[in-house]
């Protein structure tokens, strides 16, 4: 009978009987492994033998986190990477070639903004930035050369949640790849492959891991495909995930489902509380009844998610007066982590986007992003409120 997910999370793919009924994945901290003889390991490099030959190849530790988030994502593999970065300039090398086009979310990441525009600069990759609404917004910038439509949904960090089905439908009908960055749901909250996208990828750094202790990137997709990526990008690149951080990672993935059930009730006990602050403007939360996507959020998230951000009155200087202020809540970027973490987008995670584009993505420099984390939520909303009224207070 298959299990549900908060199930398989835990007890997925791994077999105690294979590793002496230990009940936790080994950690296989090494570099190398040994063969028989020597025309085992020739038998390895020409891949007519399975088996481990080098970490950066393959390590068991690994491969366990790779089987487990293939599971979790509904696809049918899955490679490891050393950062996110790495798996998102690994999965767009394995698609692209020099002159193709690719079709982006308006608000991407910054850093995934920079690849872009090095492998523009570079290799004469084109891209265009556009919201997604609808198949029109997609038909207006479609080109002969266009191979990929990369998303994320919610948009970091203007939490824009792009309609899955209606893209991949138009990416079916023009024989295009589609690639769904799901760092901010999770596979908890979402698993774009149902709606029918190619590759998902997921800064593992974020909720897969939950304890702000590592650096990793999860491409997952068909085996074929994360077959080439594994022995080229990945060999030939090196952006390998080590075995310890990938146990960290396995460790991390068992409370999963507990941690982000806690992530969105804080989140959205802080939404109704925001409502109600002075100095807020305007709020952005997908579990907003009002917010434009709502809809499209109840229909492909299981939750609206852990992550708000907001625009304070007063602008870049209230914004830092604000972040200066907090006492629980870290000043730091990323997310997912179990300490609520704040940040400042438009001097910090998009820093590196030009302004202007900046601003046509919605980043503005009032705009403070929230990543709720696992405290007592009124311990968190007391130290937001109080530093809301002294940057105000201080701006008045």
């Amino acid at each position: 009978m298959d299990k549900h997910l908060e199930t398989r999370i835990i007890h997925s793919h791994f077999d105690q009987e294979r590793h002496y009924g230990s009940l936790t994945q080994p950690l296989y901290q090494t570099s190398t492994f040994v063969f028989g003889n020597a025309e085992e390991g020739e038998r390895r490099f020409a891949g007519e033998e399975e088996g481990y030959m080098y970490t950066r190849l393959g390590n068991p530790t690994v491969a366990e986190l790779e089987h487990k988030m293939a599971d979790l994502e509904a696809t049918e593999s899955a490679v490891a990477f050393a950062s996110g970065m790495g798996a998102v300039s690994a999965v767009l090398m394995h698609l692209l070639n020099s002159g193709d086009h690719v079709i982006v979310t308006r608000g991407v990441y910054g850093c995934t903004y920079g690849f872009l525009e090095l492998f523009r600069d570079k290799y004469g990759l084109t891209y265009d930035l556009i919201h997604m609404d609808d198949e029109s917004s997609l038909e207006q910038v479609l080109v002969p050369e266009t191979k990929v439509i990369y998303v994320e949904t919610p948009i970091n960090p203007t939490m824009k949640v792009v309609d899955l089905e209606m893209v991949t439908a138009f990416a079916k009908k023009h024989g295009l790849k589609v690639v769904v960055d799901n760092t901010f749901s999770s596979p908890y909250l979402q698993q774009p492959s149902l709606s029918g996208a190619d590759f998902i990828l997921h800064s593992a750094t974020k909720y897969i891991s939950g304890h702000g202790d590592v650096i990793a990137g999860i491409v997952c997709g068909p085996k074929e495909d994360m077959d080439i990526i594994r022995m080229s990008t990945l060999k030939d690149i090196g952006a390998v995930l080590g075995p310890f951080d990938a146990w960290l990672l396995l460790r991390g993935i068992k409370t999963l489902g507990v941690r982000m059930d806690r992530h969105c009730e804080n989140a959205a006990f802080l939404f109704d509380k925001l409502k109600q602050a002075d100095g807020v403007t305007s709020i952005i939360y997908p579990g907003d009844s009002s917010f434009p996507d709502h809809k499209i959020t109840q229909k492909q998230m299981r939750k609206p998610g852990g992550m708000i951000s907001f625009e304070i009155d007063g602008g870049k200087k209230a914004a830092q007066s604000f972040l200066n202020h907090l006492k629980l809540c870290k000043r730091a970027v990323s997310l997912g982590d179990a300490e609520t973490l704040i940040q400042h987008p438009a001097s910090m995670t998009h820093a590196v986007v030009p302004e202007e584009e900046r601003l046509k993505m919605g980043i503005n420099d009032s705009l403070i992003r929230i990543s709720a984390g696992l405290e007592h939520k009124e311990d968190i909303w007391a130290d937001i409120r109080q530093s809301l009224l002294a940057a105000t207070t201080q701006e008045g």
